[in-house]
């Protein structure tokens, strides 16, 4: 009875432990600060699910902007990653560098057991991807990459539509439209706009930048299913402003019963993430964030829905990397964020890059 009882409280203290080390925030180490996105982990901070345990950036002027701005501590910034580790020991490290840059974070972070959360696409190239993959396998870390649109109510609200109505039938045609006047319209900051038009950090223009949106929704939409094939055209409508990318990109996936069409531009009159959603019977409209409309047979009117935030951990990026990170909630290979999918949306954006020089179609 002595060693089952004493078997019975060691599994309660672990429990117990497991239990308080869940409360605790998730320290996570912010590389980089080029990508604007960065506001949004130091604004998240509040919902007390993470804390920012130290921030690594080069560019010291950079780095003390941003720590003016959110009163964060000077002394817990670092040069190099492998600095930020050894002094703070994070237990995840979110990416805000360039595209190109996050294949070294997970070389670094992934041998240490450190999961890793980059901003949208996954890597610069499929072959960047293919090795962040590999580490990631090799050391069991957790690879995610956040999208805007991931948390947004109105596209999980299209999917349950689709899968609680048998009525609409299967999808036959998807539209993805995401773009903006362009970076430097906006007013980004220097840094961001640096690698943004750079062809080397950023991998392309509004192909890679708006074009990863609609490949990750299509391919979480299908399930997981990859195109047959892939065919995109790109242009340069300002090569005055963007004279080593493209600014506007179109992208057709061919699946073997439907099609999927991404707009990706940096050349719109106003800022647009919405999604058409073409079913047999019906139509699902996510107009932005928390406005959906769908309408089922042609006799019928539309509805309109306006939808409230989803409920924690699913509203926001780092809320649910904490989730993940303690296995309070399970990530499936198909979820916006996952590392297959998105190794996928890497495939897609390989092969429309490929399309677009060729002017062929790129079969997968």
């Amino acid at each position: 009875m002595i060693p089952r009882l004493v078997a019975m409280l060691s599994l309660t203290m672990l429990s117990s432990s497991l239990l308080a080390q869940n409360k605790q925030p998730l320290r996570i180490g912010v590389a980089g600060l080029t990508h604007t996105h960065v506001h949004w982990i130091f604004n998240s901070v509040k919902n007390g699910d993470i804390e920012i345990t130290g921030i690594v950036e080069p560019n010291r002027e950079l780095a003390e902007r941003y720590a003016d701005q959110y009163n964060y501590p000077k002394n817990r910034i670092y040069k190099t990653l492998e600095e930020l580790i050894a002094a703070e020991k994070p237990e995840a490290v979110a990416a805000f560098n360039s595209i190109y840059e996050h294949l070294g974070v997970v070389e670094i972070c992934a041998p240490k057991g450190i999961h890793v959360m980059v901003e949208k696409p996954l890597a610069v190239s499929l072959k960047h991807a293919r090795k962040m993959e590999q580490l990631a396998n090799r050391h069991g870390i957790f690879l995610l990459t956040n999208y805007e649109t991931t948390w947004y109510p109105t596209v999980h609200h299209a999917r349950q539509l689709m899968q609680d109505s048998s009525a609409i039938g299967p999808i036959r045609k998807i539209v993805v439209h995401d773009g903006h006047q362009g970076p430097k319209e906006i007013g980004v900051n220097k840094e961001f706009l640096d690698w943004l038009t750079d062809p080397i950090q950023n991998g392309a223009g509004a192909l890679t930048d708006f074009g990863c949106y609609g490949a990750d929704l299509s391919t979480w939409l299908m399930n997981g299913q990859k195109p047959m094939s892939v065919m995109a055209v790109t242009q340069q409508i300002k090569p005055d402003i963007y004279p080593k990318v493209d600014d506007e990109a179109t992208i057709v996936l061919t699946y073997a019963e439907s099609q999927t069409i991404i707009q990706a531009s940096w050349n719109w009159p106003f800022s647009r993430k919405d999604m058409e959603i073409y079913c047999r019977s019906g139509l699902i409209t996510a107009k932005d964030r928390n406005n959906l409309s769908y309408r089922f047979q042609e006799k019928n009117k539309a509805t309109e829905v306006t939808l409230p935030e989803r409920k924690p951990p699913f509203q926001d990026p780092f809320s649910f990397f904490k989730a993940v990170v303690r296995k309070e909630i399970p990530l499936n290979d198909n979820d916006l964020s996952a590392l297959p999918l998105n190794v996928t949306v890497m495939e897609i954006l390989d092969a429309a890059k490929r399309s677009a020089k060729s002017g062929k179609r790129i079969k997968l």
